[in-house]
C-alpha cells in the first residue's frame, strides 16, 4: 500500500495520501492548511489521481484545503455529526485562532463550502481507489470524529514493526496522548467511551497514523499511553 504522509504548513497536521500503488487512484486524508503545493508534488511524483477526500473530523486544521483539493468532481467524506462544520467553517472557528492563522500566513483566511459531501456513519465500509476503508466513529474530540481502518500496511513498514493493518486515527489518539476535549463539540465522557470501546479493542498489530505527530502501534500505546493505561473500566 503506497502511503505518503506530510505535515500541513500550520498546526503540524498530518495529511496522508494512500493508494494501492503508483499510477493509480488515491485517497487524500485530512488536507489541512497550505498543503496544495506539496500534495501536487506527491501526486505528480507517483502519478496518482485523487478518488476521494476523507476527513477524520471537521476542525479547520484538518479540512481547510478540502475544497481546492476536491475541485468540482471529487467527493469529501465526513461523519454526519460533523457535516455542519463544513458549512461556513470560519464563522464557526474561534476568532483568535483565525487571527493567528492570518498573521502567520500574511493573508486573509478564506473558505468555500465543498460542493460534493458524502456523510458517513459508524460501521460504514467504503470501497474507494481499490481500497476498503472501515469507518469507526469515535466521538470526544468532536461529535463526528472517526478513525479510518485499512486492511494493509504502508510499503516499507513490513519487517520493521509487527503490524498487519493500519488505522488513521485523526485526533482521537496520538503517540503518547489523545485529542483534547475542551473545544466546542468536545466531550471528556464521550472520549473516555471511545477510548474504551473503540480504541482499546484494536489489535496490537495495528499501525496507528495520527492526525499530529509520529506513527505508533497499538501494542506500544497499550503499554505506554497514560490515557489508555489509566482508563477507567
Amino acid at each position: 500500500m503506497l502511503t505518503v504522509a506530510f505535515p500541513a504548513r500550520a498546526f503540524d497536521t498530518n495529511c496522508y495520501v494512500v493508494a494501492t500503488g503508483p499510477g493509480e487512484e488515491c485517497l487524500v486524508v485530512d488536507p489541512g492548511v497550505g498543503i496544495e503545493d506539496t500534495l501536487r508534488d506527491v501526486l505528480e511524483q507517483h502519478r496518482l489521481r485523487p478518488a476521494a477526500v476523507l476527513l477524520t473530523h471537521g476542525h479547520l486544521d484538518h479540512v481547510y484545503s478540502v475544497t481546492p483539493v476536491c475541485g468540482s468532481d471529487t467527493a469529501a467524506y465526513i461523519h454526519a455529526d460533523d457535516r455542519y462544520r463544513l458549512t461556513d467553517l470560519l464563522a464557526q472557528t474561534n476568532p483568535g485562532l483565525v487571527a493567528m492563522f492570518e498573521q502567520q500566513f500574511g493573508a486573509r483566511a478564506t473558505w468555500t463550502d465543498p460542493t460534493d459531501v458524502v456523510e458517513i456513519t459508524d460501521g460504514t465500509r467504503l470501497s474507494l481507489a481499490g481500497l476498503d476503508v472501515d469507518v469507526l466513529h469515535a466521538p470526544g474530540h468532536t461529535e463526528g470524529s472517526v478513525m479510518f481502518g485499512l486492511g494493509g500496511i504502508p510499503d516499507g513498514v513490513s519487517g520493521q514493526v509487527d503490524v498487519d493493518r493500519t488505522m488513521v486515527s485523526g485526533d482521537v489518539v496520538f503517540a503518547g496522548s489523545i485529542g483534547r476535549t475542551d473545544l466546542p463539540g468536545g466531550s471528556h465522557e464521550a472520549m473516555q467511551r471511545s477510548l474504551r470501546d473503540v480504541v482499546l479493542p484494536l489489535p496490537d498489530t495495528t499501525l496507528v497514523l495520527p492526525g499530529h505527530g509520529p506513527a505508533t502501534t497499538m501494542a506500544h500505546e497499550r503499554r505506554t499511553n497514560p490515557y489508555l493505561k489509566d482508563l477507567p473500566a
